[in-house]
């Protein structure tokens, strides 16, 4: 049968349009089936909020100028800090602080803040300009024996800046008196580490 053959089958040439129809559409079919989830999660990855936030490389840690010296010197500040409340050393304590003016406080409630603007000073917002002053004083003239626990400690540092943050316990008379998270920064000024900032969470005396 010759070409002319095929044109002379009745019906034929639309026939064969529309199996040549159904060939290109079962193709395009399996064919989107196959690029649609690769599109779909490129999407995803193109949205998700947190892809840059915590971009894996380069890891960031890998960029800080740490040395072992500098993470002895910090951990020192933290044992002479522990001794100087122990002996009531303020001092001591006074010489690992940038200044005596350095935040020193941890943040107060929401209702402590509204209740203290409504009644005595309507620009508290709960942070306190005396804070090291007054714990200094509190630790001077305590009765009682004292000391600040340490656990899991965790030092980051990156050239002459330093963040220390752990879980405490404030102990007085051998009793927990307060414990949460404590914040430190620090700076290396002429060769030495200091404190310029104290924060600290307070969930109380254990029950």
């Amino acid at each position: 049968m010759t070409r002319n053959n095929f044109n002379n089958i009745p019906n034929f040439g639309r026939t064969l349009k529309v199996m040549s129809c159904r060939i290109n559409f079962v193709s395009a079919s399996k064919l989107a089936m196959r690029v649609l989830p690769v599109m779909l999660l490129g999407v995803v990855i193109g949205f998700a909020p947190s892809s840059n936030l915590y971009a894996q490389v380069p890891a960031p840690e890998a960029r800080h100028l740490v040395n072992a010296g500098d993470t002895a010197a910090i951990e020192d500040v933290m044992k002479r800090f522990q001794a100087a409340l122990i002996q009531k050393d303020t001092k001591l304590l006074s010489s690992l602080m940038l200044n005596s003016h350095i935040p020193f406080f941890s943040p107060v409630s929401a209702e402590r803040i509204r209740k203290a603007q409504e009644t005595i000073d309507v620009n508290y917002d709960g942070t306190g300009g005396d804070g090291y002053p007054r714990f200094a004083e509190f630790i001077k003239k305590s009765q009682k024996p004292v000391q600040e626990k340490f656990y899991n400690v965790k030092i980051v540092q990156d050239a002459n800046f330093a963040v220390v943050l752990f879980d405490f316990e404030f102990v007085e008379d051998d009793k927990v008196q307060n414990f949460g998270i404590e914040c430190w920064q620090m700076m290396k000024l002429d060769n030495q580490w200091k404190i310029f900032s104290v924060n600290w969470s307070s969930r109380g005396a254990l029950k």
